[in-house]
């Protein structure tokens, strides 16, 4: 079976594989392949589009699993050279999928249906090593030397980390209060690192002003005049649940929404997928999750409205306090078009999930991924997730990463040397 997407009808002068334009995804509008970001006609944002039409889905099958271990074996179906494997790259993926059968037991999920997409493993421990993997080759082809963004944290250690491997200066912006092991590690890599007095919105603000000043040439920003690139990072999420399950769809995913990307571009690869004919097409349900103290798109959810409006943060889940998110509207569509929802939780229902899920399963999860497990203890327990289908859970993050959230975990007990000690102390 040969599958098929839209083929450009706009010249582009570099090779990035199978990226054929940038479309825009209000209005349709298609540009050449460049460092830009939002549609020239509407203000919308840009994202690619591809030519997929000279492949055969069984030798694409094969193709991809003869693939290296990381997300360069879905290289066919991403915006990169298709030499990129030998490129210095800090090369994510093929992260494990846990199936959590004692997490199931906890929850009330039949046994077998519940599993966690752990990205904690990624080079840098978060899944933005996949977005900034996919810039960094972007940033490559469009002739940049420095590699730039704005951060709360995650996404500033994994550019630091991937310009160090490739050899390009990296400058990056966060908010100045942010965890400070997030802060170690993004400075460890050698880079730049500014903090920006106020919250994550304002460190944006700051970095689109940034490109349109001379003071900001030859700078890459990964996640606004790169975005397009940068967030086709986040489809290799969908990619690899569907292969781990072999080669078949989730029938629901819990996805942490900060700006609402990674959610966004997960249903872009499921739909992919399906057109490509690399798994069945059935009906799927995307499940968003926000903490209560940052929960713009989930208060507009739960009231019925198209519009996302801005909030200000305050929540200890700083990896997803974003008050404005660009892709909202965006995730709304989705959540209302699958069948889905969008949740939130408080700061004290992430902390206790986040020590359920290593309880559990020994998964140390950040405080993102006590989201995405807190909300789904809520859909289940209020009856909107169904406890007997197939349900991929989003941890995007390691836990040591957010120590703070869990502090005062610690001794059971302390002891002198001696086993009447220890008996006095109960622990037999």
């Amino acid at each position: 079976m040969a599958a098929q997407t839209v083929a450009s009808t706009t010249e582009s002068t570099v090779d990035l594989g199978p990226a054929a334009a940038l479309s825009c995804r209000e209005c349709g509008h298609r540009v050449p392949l460049g460092p830009v970001f939002a549609c020239e006609e509407c203000f919308g944002p840009l994202e690619i589009a591809y030519d997929f039409s000279a492949y055969d889905t069984e030798e694409l099958r094969k193709r991809i699993e003869a693939g290296p271990a990381n997300i360069w074996r879905y290289a066919p179906l991403l915006p990169v050279p298709a030499d990129v494997a030998d490129k210095p790259n800090i090369n994510p993926g093929w992260t494990a999928l846990v199936k959590a059968d004692n997490l199931a037991r906890e929850l009330g999920v039949d046994a077998g249906k519940l599993f966690v997409k752990d990205d904690s493993g990624n080079p840098t421990h978060s899944f933005k090593d996949r977005v900034v993997a996919q810039a960094l080759e972007a940033a490559r082809a469009f002739g940049f030397t420095t590699l730039s963004c704005s951060s709360t944290g995650n996404l500033a250690g994994a550019v630091g980390a991937a310009a160090a491997r490739a050899g390009f200066r990296s400058c990056v912006f966060i908010p100045h209060d942010l965890e400070q092991g997030k802060v170690v590690m993004a400075a460890i890599y050698g880079g730049e690192l500014v903090g920006i007095e106020g919250n994550y919105d304002d460190v944006n603000r700051f970095c689109s002003e940034l490109i349109g000043d001379p003071a900001g040439e030859g700078w890459g920003f990964v996640n606004v005049n790169l975005r397009p690139y940068y967030a086709e990072g986040s489809k290799t999420l969908a990619y690899e649940i569907c292969e781990q399950l072999g080669w078949r769809l989730p029938d629901q995913l819990v996805v942490p929404i900060a700006s609402g990307s990674q959610l966004t571009k997960i249903d872009k690869g499921l739909q992919e997928l399906i057109k490509l004919g690399l798994v069945e097409d059935k009906p799927y349900k995307i499940f968003g999750a926000q903490a209560l103290g940052c929960s713009p798109v989930s208060t507009a959810f739960k009231a019925g409205h198209d519009v996302v409006r801005p909030q200000k943060p305050d929540t200890i889940a700083k990896s997803l306090a974003i008050g404005n998110p660009a892709d909202g509207p965006y995730v709304l569509d989705i959540a209302r078009r699958t069948g889905g929802a969008v949740e939130d939780v408080t700061d004290e229902q992430v902390v206790e999930a986040i020590k359920l899920l290593a309880r559990t399963e020994g998964v140390f999860a950040e405080t993102a991924g006590g989201v995405t497990v807190g909300v789904t203890k809520k859909l289940i327990e209020s009856g909107t997730l169904d406890p007997s289908k197939t349900t991929v859970v989003l941890n995007t993050g390691d836990g040591l990463k957010t120590l703070d959230a869990v502090a005062g975990t610690g001794l059971t007990a302390t002891i002198r040397p001696s086993l009447d000690s220890f008996r006095e102390a109960g622990l037999v």
